[in-house]
């Protein structure tokens, strides 16, 4: 429900939910053509069950990633203007939101 009001302010360019494909493949469905986004994994809470998971399966890192949600339920696409105001309200709200990355160019047209 948080998000609602953000994605109407115009506050939030685009919203990843992220479902089967995890990271690595719902984010760039959202973004424009020739950009890619670089996450951090160090900036959020990453839930325990998937380091159990990944060691006990013997998964590598960007399996994990390709996977699952590691954690993160959504993603919001917000210019750096914005960021400050986004994660405040989103906290506001009881919401637990981090800064995850950032968009760039891909080099891919």
């Amino acid at each position: 429900r948080p998000v609602l009001p953000l994605l109407k302010s115009g506050q939030v360019k685009a919203f990843a939910l992220i479902t089967g494909g995890g990271l690595l493949e719902n984010i760039p469905r959202v973004l424009p053509r020739g950009s890619a986004v670089d996450l951090d994994a160090s900036c959020w809470d990453i839930p325990q069950v998937f380091g159990w998971l990944a060691a006990l399966g013997k998964v590598a890192p960007s399996e994990m990633a390709r996977t699952f949600n590691c954690g993160l339920g959504g993603v919001l696409i917000v210019p750096p203007a914005q960021q400050d105001a986004v994660l405040e309200a989103l906290r506001k709200s009881g919401e637990r939101a981090w800064r995850v990355g950032q968009v760039m160019e891909s080099g891919e047209a």
